[in-house]
């Protein structure tokens, strides 16, 4: 049984959720053709959050058994399935994705008990559409078939609309259709640079290609081999400059980057409480993952072509996502444009083209993913009790809910980079690669960490201090064993990575040189000297 687990590890963390609730969805069904009540609700509920821990477990033997200094692709696991189409079953993991799954396996099942009481309708679907979307999520994050990728980031999309159009507020429909046609509007371009990369590879090789390097021990063909002509070499739709864009689309309506961030608010106010947390932990980081994946890889001249161009829109998403932040009165949507001022600092990261940046920018991932997931599970515990968002419907919460407030005001200076929290260490060497690469790009950002500490903290202080205003804060009941027991979870990463963070970016390290050393490969001569500085050795 070990062997079996050990050489199927991926293959299990992917599908195990989706398995989960087939199951329950077979034996619901069955039970119906037999005459059987159906399974109670509650039955739902504990098999999926054994299912979701179960899955997590086995993300943590992945952490823990990963060769911390290879620079390969570890894990792999590669299946024919259309190999005349060049459609495979790849997975693997490397340091940049290994984090990624893990984050994802641990919120699934805190997002479950934490929403325990949150959902009380159509709770059966409400739970295949969560365990659905874990697979959607993990499956992206380990595919290295572009063709599979695709369709995991398409899995993704159908369980959240429904969950945000089913489960969510009053304009729950409007929101709904705004993230499905906006995430979809990109995906289309991405199909078409996809099939259009493909077709490079069969010009070049005499059969479709997919998969992104070739899999260990086998002498064919991948993505990584295709020579993508630059501007001017052939016709415009074969260019790096137009397939990068497209495939930048993608990114960066799903980070989202301003100008396409206008979903994100909408989604994230009339999301469950479960549906933000996952939505902000994770499927945030699929753009900014696609870019490290996939885009600076396949497409470095472009790139590095419109670097500066990404950088400027982070940059503006950062001052920007603070100022609006800054003026909103729902508790909820200020966490939500904050989520876009965050992104633009792992954006800013990913394209200042050094190891510091990219490093930072993986890191920031995780950190942003754990502390945004935390101030949406709080918001959330709040409107349960008072059933509202407003910020001006609170005031000395910390009188009736001190723990609340305690758990609070934590996860704010975490994610306002407080030293020894986990928000600082991705920050700073965020600013430090920034520095390296633009000294006027890294005051900007700097500038961004100071508005949020602005208006962090003036909603902390709204929220949990200054006098009860209103007679119904007095009475509230602070968080209950369960309650605490998820935020103690949270809790344990955001000391972890801010206290000693030497575990995680000696795993994230090797994987960023590697995607640079692609980078320095595959770019066209004479443009990385001039960006990229050089890429020093991993540290062992």
């Amino acid at each position: 049984m070990t062997a079996f687990v050990d050489d199927n590890l991926l293959l299990l963390i992917t599908f195990l959720p989706l398995g989960t609730a087939l199951a329950l969805l077979v034996t619901n069904a069955l039970g119906s053709l037999l005459g059987l009540p159906r399974l109670p609700t509650q039955v739902w509920r504990i098999t999926a959050v054994a299912g979701s821990i179960l899955t997590f477990l086995l993300a943590l033997q992945l952490v823990f058994v990963f060769d911390p200094v290879s620079t390969r692709i570890q894990f792999v696991d590669h299946r024919e399935w259309l190999p005349d189409l060049g459609i495979h079953h790849y997975f693997g993991v490397d340091g940049i994705s290994l984090f990624l799954v893990a984050l994802t396996a641990l919120l699934v099942p805190v997002a479950f008990v934490a929403a325990w009481n949150d959902i009380d309708s159509r709770l059966r679907s409400f739970v295949f559409c969560m365990l659905a979307l874990e697979t959607g999520m993990i499956g992206a994050f380990v595919s290295l078939n572009l063709f599979e990728f695709y369709m995991f980031w398409e899995l993704m999309l159908v369980p959240m609309y429904f969950m945000i159009g089913i489960w969510g507020g009053p304009r729950r429909i409007y929101a709904a259709l705004k993230f499905f046609l906006f995430t979809m509007f990109g995906s289309v371009f991405m199909l078409i640079a996809m099939v259009v990369l493909g077709w490079l590879a069969y010009e070049q090789s005499g059969s479709l290609v997919f998969d992104l390097v070739a899999p260990p021990g086998m002498a064919t063909p991948a993505l990584l081999d295709v020579v993508v002509p630059l501007s001017g070499d052939a016709p415009w739709w074969k260019t790096q400059s137009w397939l990068f864009a497209a495939f930048a689309l993608a990114f960066a309506i799903k980070i989202p980057i301003v100008p396409f961030h206008t979903w994100l608010p909408d989604a994230h106010v009339e999301a469950p409480t479960a549906g933000s947390v996952i939505l902000a932990a994770v499927l945030l980081k699929m753009g900014t993952y696609g870019f490290l994946r996939f885009g600076l890889p396949l497409f470095p001249t472009a790139a590095m072509a419109y670097g500066p161009w990404l950088i400027g829109l982070a940059l503006v998403g950062i001052i920007y996502g603070s100022l609006v932040a800054m003026v909103q009165s729902d508790v909820k949507k200020l966490v939500a444009y904050s989520s876009v001022a965050h992104m633009g600092f792992v954006v800013l990261g990913i394209f200042v083209f050094n190891v510091e940046g990219l490093v930072g920018g993986v890191l920031q991932m995780i950190n942003h993913g754990i502390s945004t997931s935390a101030l949406f599970l709080l918001v959330g515990f709040l409107y349960e009790r008072r059933h509202t968002r407003e910020i001006s419907d609170f005031g000395g919460t910390a009188k009736a809910m001190p723990v609340h407030a305690a758990f609070l005001g934590i996860v704010i200076f975490a994610s306002i980079g407080l030293p020894m929290l986990n928000g600082f260490v991705g920050e700073i060497l965020i600013l430090m690669g920034a520095f390296l690469h633009s000294p006027g790009a890294a005051i900007v950002a700097a500038i961004g960490v100071a508005l949020s500490a602005a208006y962090m903290l003036w909603m902390y202080r709204r929220v949990a201090f200054g006098p009860v205003e209103h007679p119904e804060n007095r009475s509230l009941i602070d968080l209950s064993l369960r309650e605490r027991v998820v935020m103690l979870l949270l809790l344990v990463p955001i000391f972890w990575i801010g206290i000693y963070p030497d575990p995680f970016l000696r795993r994230i390290e090797p994987s960023v040189i590697e995607v640079l050393r692609q980078v320095d490969r595959r770019a066209e001569p004479g443009t990385r000297s001039d960006v990229i500085p050089p890429v020093r050795e991993a540290r062992p």
